[in-house]
């Protein structure tokens, strides 16, 4: 893996290689298999989450148990790419079409430090992730654009990840989406001692302690 920028300067870093393109096309071929073979129906929804211009599938790590290992499992990488110690919250896929955009926005908080995986493009275009430049206080707005604020482009190959802070560096995917679909999964973290540490696991608290018996 090779780490380009510097995370706590920049607001990002691109993580090339952060997984062999193998990995990435093995899960995408099992949740192929788990959705089924037919067309996703997207035609016929009319509403839609404001980030996006029109209905993308999203699916829950917490609703699609595989993805959560990706969280889990990443979590120590990410903590000593971050420097602090992380606790998971939450993780989610997004399936886009050709020429869907994602509006400049900031996170909320319990995307305290963020990962951008790309998973797979039908056409093999890569698909850029922007950033923005400045360091700011959250809000909700939205915007169609960055307007005058400079913001980094990062096209990434299957297998890469933009690690960002999103709460405070606003982010989006404002050039339309150059393949047939791209499939992109989300990875969220908040500081174990930090402001905001009741978000782990995505506010379930602490995982219960379990037992097992035998007979």
């Amino acid at each position: 893996m090779q780490v380009i920028g510097d995370y706590h300067k920049d607001g990002y870093a691109h993580l090339k290689g952060l997984l062999p393109p193998e990995v990435p096309a093995a899960f995408m071929a099992m949740f192929r298999q788990d959705i089924g073979p037919g067309p996703i129906a997207l035609s016929g929804q009319k509403e839609h989450v404001n980030l996006l211009n029109r209905p993308a599938l999203d699916v829950y790590g917490f609703h699609y148990r595989p993805m959560l290992f990706f969280l889990w499992g990443l979590t120590p990488m990410v903590s000593e790419l971050v420097g602090r110690d992380l606790l998971p919250t939450y993780d989610y896929l997004r399936l886009y079409r050709r020429g869907d955009v994602c509006k400049v926005h900031f996170d909320r908080y319990s995307c305290e430090h963020s990962l951008s995986l790309t998973l797979a493009y039908s056409d093999g275009q890569p698909w850029a992730l922007e950033v923005g430049g400045t360091r700011q206080d959250p809000n909700a707005g939205v915007n169609d654009d960055f307007g005058e604020e400079p913001f980094t482009p990062i096209p990434m190959a299957v297998g890469d990840a933009v690690l960002y802070q999103g709460v405070h560096h606003r982010h989006g995917r404002t050039a339309p989406n150059p393949n047939g679909w791209s499939a992109h999964l989300f990875l969220h973290w908040v500081d174990r001692d930090g402001p905001h540490r009741d978000q782990a696991f995505d506010g379930n608290g602490a995982p219960p302690a379990v037992d097992f018996q035998f007979t």
